[in-house]
């Protein structure tokens, strides 16, 4: 699949396997939740320009970088929360740009109720959100940046359905996707199957 980048560290799919099992209680689910934020960042991010700068150590000079790019972060409410922290651990200078979506369970359309700010966005914007299902709400949250003229965006989640992946390819070709995993297919309902369950509920213990 073009553009979809899966995290098949032993360490990503360690947690996975843990994130998964529905005895995994809601403290260690959102642990495990930052956790593969963190190592899903490190490869969403790899692009990032560096400044070069000269760094004294104890005992000389030495050739270094500096980041030379600023970065925000674009959770969407509320599953994508568990994911900030992490990829603060990061980019603790990073902004958070807040994006509350919920999914008509009618339709499974996404419907926004907190919107982005309006103002440019710095040079790399990440999309967090643990499931990539339909993938209605991850394409509202790139055409709200496309329109406040983002020059970069990639989307980092934890599990995709075929359905969401292909419909983010076709709709946006040029955003790559950062994923652990992509599952089966989507039930009736919506849900990614075999899945995690609701992202949101398990984080937050609101089953």
């Amino acid at each position: 699949m073009s553009g979809l980048r899966l995290c098949q560290h032993p360490l990503a799919l360690h947690r996975l396997a843990e994130l998964r099992d529905r005895a995994t209680p809601p403290a260690r689910f959102r642990h495990l939740v930052r956790e593969l934020s963190w190592l899903l960042a490190v490869d969403a991010t790899r692009e990032l320009a560096l400044r070069p700068r000269t760094v004294r150590t104890p005992l000389g000079e030495c050739p270094g970088g500096h980041l030379a790019e600023s970065v925000v972060l674009v959770p969407v409410l509320r599953a994508g929360l568990g994911m900030v922290d992490g990829v603060l651990d990061l980019l603790p200078e990073a902004e958070v740009w807040h994006l509350g979506l919920h999914r008509d369970e009618r339709t499974l359309r996404p419907i926004e109720y907190y919107a982005l700010p309006n103002r440019p966005p710095p040079q790399l914007c990440l999309v967090l959100d643990p499931m990539l299902a339909t993938g209605g709400s991850a394409a509202a949250a790139i055409a709200g940046l496309r329109g406040r003229a983002a020059p970069c965006i990639a989307f980092v989640g934890i599990l995709g359905a075929p359905e969401g992946v292909r419909r983010l390819q076709q709709e946006a070709p040029d955003v790559p996707l950062h994923l652990v995993a992509v599952d089966e297919r989507l039930n009736e309902y919506g849900f990614i199957v075999p899945g995690l369950g609701d992202a949101g509920d398990r984080q937050f213990g609101t089953l």
